[in-house]
């Protein structure tokens, strides 16, 4: 089975930009729809987009689009989020998860698989 990994968080300025990975181990993650999700302090996790097998579909929250891009390198087994004009509202632990189907999802309850995070922090 696929195990992921993130990395790339950190501490950054508002209007700043950071760039997450999501390392898969153990299976290619070219099999996988893969989904990128956020966890601020006692609120739900919610999607921030999510990328099909083949890089055809990808889809954004209202909230993130036009400043986040999730691409894939398959050659490195790691998805990306790309994110651009960081917001302090964007603070949250970041987490990849991946589901073995062609089209991500929204929902993390259709995600079998899941990293551990990585804490995104965004000063004012």
């Amino acid at each position: 089975q696929i195990q992921l990994v993130e990395s790339g968080g950190g501490l950054v300025q508002e209007g700043g930009s950071l760039r997450l990975s999501c390392a898969a181990s153990g299976r290619a993650i070219s099999e996988y729809a893969v989904g990128w999700f956020r966890q601020a302090p006692g609120k739900e996790r919610e999607a921030v987009g999510d990328v099909d097998r083949r890089s055809v579909s990808t889809l954004y929250s209202d909230s993130v689009k036009g400043r986040f891009r999730i691409f894939r390198e398959n050659g490195k087994n790691t998805v990306y989020l790309q994110m651009n004009n960081l917001k302090p509202e964007d603070t949250a632990v970041y987490i990849c998860a991946a589901r073995m189907t062609f089209y991500g999802s929204s929902r993390p309850g259709d995600y079998a698989y899941w990293g551990q995070g990585t804490q995104v922090t965004v000063s004012s």
